[in-house]
């Protein structure tokens, strides 16, 4: 269940800049795709992997898989990751947001 990278995240930021890299790679070659079904596509496959790569392993007194131990369980493991992911996004806040200020 842990990171065992000798390296802590750099794994995580390789992957992360890949799928940046392919999303943009996709654009480009295809003009006409929607960048909003790009991202939905993408996303449908990070969560299909990350659902696969959070799976408890076959020992039910497993400690590290107690956070993960049921589906609903990894689900709001996943929408927390998510969350805190998209608010620290550069992308999260827009200056065309309904709500954003003007000063």
């Amino acid at each position: 269940m842990s990171n065992r990278n000798s390296e802590a995240g750099a794994v995580f930021d390789e992957v992360a800049d890949a799928v940046v890299e392919v999303a943009n790679e996709y654009g480009d070659r295809d003009g006409e795709a929607d960048p909003w079904e790009v991202a939905a596509g993408m996303l449908a496959g990070t969560v299909q992997f990350w659902l696969f790569a959070h799976q408890p392993c076959d020992d039910t007194n497993c400690d590290d898989c107690i956070p993960v131990s049921t589906a609903q369980q990894r689900l709001k493991m996943l929408l927390s990751e998510v969350t805190e992911l998209a608010e620290s996004s550069e992308y999260f806040h827009s200056p065309n947001d309904s709500n954003a200020g003007t000063a």
